[in-house]
């Protein structure tokens, strides 16, 4: 199966990775320190606690929210796929274009979701109204659905929902007996996240549950960490039953316990996601893309050079995300992460000449083409004026000898 995400340097030599949307101030120093004391304890060579007791009771703390409300995973993705096997659903809604996994989770259980697309026009911002209204009409239908994705923010385009248009959605979802799950996996980078998250409206809904990840905020990619918080006990004993008994390995535990505390780390981010998110999105107008308002550490674009913008920053050694692969998408769109201004004065500086390679390319194929509609029309008006001047002077020169011939021939 082909690789379906950002982020992949295996594949080729890359010298600039700009596919997968991971913090640019790297692990916090917090983390690193607790991973490297790990090397001198026997964290590595014991089972981990198979219930993350400690990093449960730690996130319970930090989200405000009773310990048995929270399961940790192997990464988020690992908690999709577990949640569709638990609850086996038999329709399902996904926004589109928005994370792959939620579709590949559902398909390989054999449940091929609707999809609710974004509209290009609206800017892709998530019409929560028409979603309400979708979800409403399924259950009047006699058909309601057992689960509807959504992603706050929205990943590829970076647009985020207020939470009270979310609570909406939950409160018709529970209408039908549906499950909204929200990724709330990048609502950490957003200037004001407590506008949009709903786990502080956890405990009204039963039918919601929130997916978060050390993953992109932590970067912590290479460890694996996620984590589920839902108040259905039933739910959360049904995902328990499924998931893989040491899928959060000791390192990824005592990781994610030192990185709650890194607050200041947090507020660092942010800031700088502001700053150079608005940088970037400047330099790729300046470039003639149009570019989305996303507010997460990842800008989301569209450019007239297509596909042929990945294929020569490839070239290039530069990897950015394309989103062709994306239902409701082309080649024309693409994804880039935010980083620190100098890695994002390279890439605007690869961008730049790929753009300015691609005009003299067209240029040189215009002019080539002119050239060859010149020289036709050139060698059509020689040849058409060497036709009729030679049939012209044929015509005469017969019609001259017949008449004379003719008039000779009177005489007589």
């Amino acid at each position: 199966m082909e690789y379906q995400h950002g982020g992949d340097i295996y594949s080729r030599e890359i010298d600039l990775d700009y596919s997968a949307n991971i913090n640019p101030l790297g692990l916090p120093e917090g983390v690193r320190r607790v991973l490297a004391g790990c090397l001198d304890t026997d964290v590595c060579g014991l089972y981990p606690d198979s219930q993350c007791r400690k990093l449960r009771k730690a996130l319970g703390r930090h989200h405000q929210v009773p310990e048995q409300w929270v399961i940790c995973g192997n990464g988020a993705a690992d908690l999709i796929f577990g949640l569709v096997y638990a609850l086996k659903p038999g329709r399902a809604l996904v926004t589109a274009p928005s994370f792959t996994e939620y579709e590949q989770a559902l398909r390989a259980w054999g449940c091929c979701p609707d999809y609710l697309f974004l509209e290009e026009q609206a800017g892709f911002v998530p019409d929560m109204d028409r979603l309400v209204s979708t979800v409403l009409q399924a259950g009047q239908e006699g058909a309601p659905y057992d689960m509807v994705f959504l992603c706050n923010p929205n990943n590829p385009t970076g647009i985020p929902v207020p939470s009270r248009a979310v609570t909406k959605a939950v409160s018709a979802c529970r209408q039908t007996g549906t499950l909204l799950v929200v990724d709330e996996c990048f609502c950490d980078f957003l200037d004001q996240p407590q506008l949009y998250s709903v786990i502080p409206d956890l405990g009204d809904y039963g039918n919601l549950f929130v997916l978060k990840a050390f993953t992109k905020l932590y970067a912590m990619a290479g460890l694996r960490l996620g984590y589920g918080l839902c108040c259905d006990g039933a739910l959360m004993e049904a995902l328990q039953m499924v998931r893989q008994p040491w899928s959060v390995s000791g390192l990824a535990q005592m990781a994610g316990e030192a990185a709650l505390e890194e607050q200041e780390y947090v507020e660092r981010t942010r800031k700088l996601m502001g700053t150079e998110r608005a940088w970037l999105t400047e330099g790729l107008k300046k470039l003639g893309c149009t570019v989305y308002d996303s507010q997460a550490n990842y800008v989301f674009f569209k450019t007239k050079l297509g596909e042929e913008l990945g294929r020569r920053l490839l070239e290039k050694r530069v990897l950015i995300r394309s989103c062709g692969n994306y239902p409701g998408l082309d080649g024309s769109f693409y994804r880039i992460c935010v980083k620190n201004r100098e890695e994002n004065k390279d890439l605007l500086g690869h961008m730049r000449a790929v753009f300015a390679e691609a005009s003299g390319s067209r240029e040189k194929t215009d002019f080539g083409t002119q050239e060859n509609t010149d020289l036709g029309t050139q060698e059509n008006t020689d040849l058409g004026t060497q036709e009729n001047t030679d049939l012209g002077t044929r015509e005469n020169t017969d019609l001259g000898t017949q008449e004379n011939t003719d008039l000779t021939g009177g005489n007589s």
